[in-house]
């Protein structure tokens, strides 16, 4: 009492004890759901899109799959759930309990709610809304156009024609006329309208194919979404280079 009449100890009202209490909890919160959510995002881009995909080549897989992981989902959902972390670390959420327990709850509730989401049908509905205006639409379509981009080394769309040694693919973004003829066995069963995913060596028209293999219709359906939607509306735009 002594302490608090000479000006040493100021007492605080109780409002902004519960302010600091709600920004506190209200970042936790927040933090917490969007490493959810980019964990969701992660799972969902690997599910959905080639990049595992490419693994199955092997050594002449690797460069595709580097290219096209998803790094930064990767960093954002990582620094959210540190985040978290800190959060708690310096709070009082847990009063007395070991912080190593809580933070172990904080990743197997992330994992376990961002797997749960992954088998919904939230993040097709995001992608449908790539086209839209809207902050989660644009959001979204930075997430879906690393997904649905160029490879290096990589390959993965529909083929519609073959012409001799040739093969041409519509991808999610454009045409590719591929060289087949260095494959060390061609499937017979390849044909127009199949999805086939090919690894090999890019030149400034012609990617040549070192592997390639069909892929069935469970496989990469952000890709084949993808192919569907791309419609090019230019007349010049050149199907076969």
């Amino acid at each position: 009492m002594t302490q608090i009449k000479s000006g040493h100890v100021k007492l605080r009202s109780k409002y902004i004890f519960w302010a600091e209490k709600l920004g506190v909890g209200g970042a936790l919160v927040f933090s917490i759901l969007l490493a959810i959510l980019f964990f969701n995002l992660v799972l969902y881009y690997l599910r959905s899109s080639d990049s595992i995909g490419y693994l199955s080549f092997g050594n002449f897989g690797l460069t595709a799959f580097l290219d096209s992981f998803p790094y930064l989902l990767v960093i954002v959902a990582t620094a959210s759930m540190f985040v978290a972390g800190l959060i708690v670390k310096k709070s009082d959420f847990t009063y007395k309990q070991p912080f190593g327990l809580v933070a172990l709850g904080l990743v197997v509730l992330v994992i376990l709610v961002g797997t749960v989401l992954t088998y919904s049908n939230i993040m097709e509905r995001l992608e449908n809304s790539t086209d839209d205006r809207r902050p989660m639409g644009m959001f979204f379509n930075r997430v879906v156009h690393r997904g649905l981009g160029e490879r290096h080394g990589g390959i993965t769309g529909q083929v519609i024609d073959q012409k001799g040694q040739f093969i041409f693919v519509k991808t999610p973004r454009s045409f590719k006329k591929i060289d087949i003829s260095h494959l060390d066995v061609i499937d017979p069963a390849l044909k127009t309208g199949d999805f086939v995913m090919v690894v090999g060596d890019a030149d400034d028209e012609i990617f040549t194919a070192f592997r390639l293999r069909i892929i069935s219709e469970q496989e990469f359906q952000m890709v084949r979404r993808a192919v569907r939607r791309f419609n090019p509306t230019n007349k010049s735009f050149k199907i076969y280079p």
